[in-house]
């Protein structure tokens, strides 16, 4: 039985003295209540009863913080910050004057302590913008009170890692007015390219009939310059057969006429009326030709 309460003395002793300090955490070390030292990550021995190891996470820590303020146009917002910070162990070789000492011996609650560094910082940029600059400048926003924040949060022995300005929510009645501005826009920017489709279409549609009536202009000019030269040719070949201008200009119209004739039929037409007497076809010729003259001596 003494042995059993020996062996039980001797491992209350062992687990006592030695003690784990797991990776990306430092142990302070505190003797009779007063600062020692520091150690990093393993296995280390204590003086027991009289040593006490307090554990410090080095690791990066993530907080949500939700601010409201105000703009320069009086639009009271709210704003969802994500703050990361961490220990600084940077110097933690410093003892007394390092950042994990400070983390543990000068701050009782540094989120409480972040919070309101933030708050503050925030309203201190944001009434200087408008609504408009908020949204625009976010990231600048946050980088300036990171940058305030994070210089006072250093003499407390933490390092601000980033800020981040996640979500800016506004009052209902000026999110649906911003709505509306902006399904304003949208539909004014549609009508005017509707509008533009329109002038372009109509633009298109004009330009395709002035060429079309271009083309047909010129395909009108050269049947009428073909039918010129080809009447032309004509007359050629009825003044070599010695024909008398009288008698040329009559076979011509005559010609015409049947021409005209067989056009007349080959439109519906079944029947074609003729004279059964040329010799009075021709006085019809000459009343032609009588008139013909006479307009000529008019002119």
């Amino acid at each position: 039985m003494p042995l059993i309460i020996l062996l039980v003395i001797i491992v209350a002793l062992v687990l006592s003295t030695g003690y784990v300090v797991r990776q990306q955490h430092v142990a302070v070390i505190e003797r009779l209540g007063r600062f020692d030292h520091i150690v990093g990550p393993g296995f280390h021995v204590k003086v027991p009863f009289i040593d006490r190891a307090r554990d410090v996470s080095l690791m990066t820590e993530d907080e949500h913080m939700t601010f409201d303020a105000k703009t320069s146009d009086n639009v009271t917002i709210e704003l969802d910050v994500s703050i990361q910070y961490r220990v600084d162990s940077s110097d933690v070789q410093m003892g007394p004057n390092s950042g994990v000492w400070k983390s543990m011996y000068t701050l009782t609650d540094p989120v409480s302590q972040m919070r309101d560094y933030f708050a503050d910082a925030l309203r201190s940029q944001i009434p200087m913008r408008t609504l408009d600059a908020v949204f625009t400048e976010k990231d600048t926003i946050a980088q300036s009170i990171e940058e305030i924040v994070a210089q006072k949060m250093h003499d407390y022995g933490y390092t601000v890692v980033a800020t981040l300005i996640t979500r800016i929510k506004l009052p209902k009645d000026v999110q649906d007015s911003m709505n509306r501005i902006i399904a304003s826009k949208n539909n004014l920017e549609s009508a005017k390219n509707d509008a533009e489709a329109a002038r372009q279409k109509t633009v298109i549609g004009a330009q395709a009939k002035a060429e079309a009536m271009q083309k047909e202009g010129e395909g009108i000019a050269n049947q009428r310059t073909a039918i010129a030269e080809g009447i032309r040719s004509s007359l050629e070949t009825i003044r070599e057969a010695n024909l008398t201008p009288a008698e040329a200009n009559q076979l011509f119209e005559f010609t015409q006429w049947v021409d005209m004739m067989a056009k007349y039929a080959e439109n519906g037409s079944h029947t074609v009326v003729l004279p059964s007497d040329f010799r009075e076809a021709s006085s019809v010729f000459d009343q032609m030709m009588v008139a013909s003259d006479d307009n000529t001596m008019r002119s």
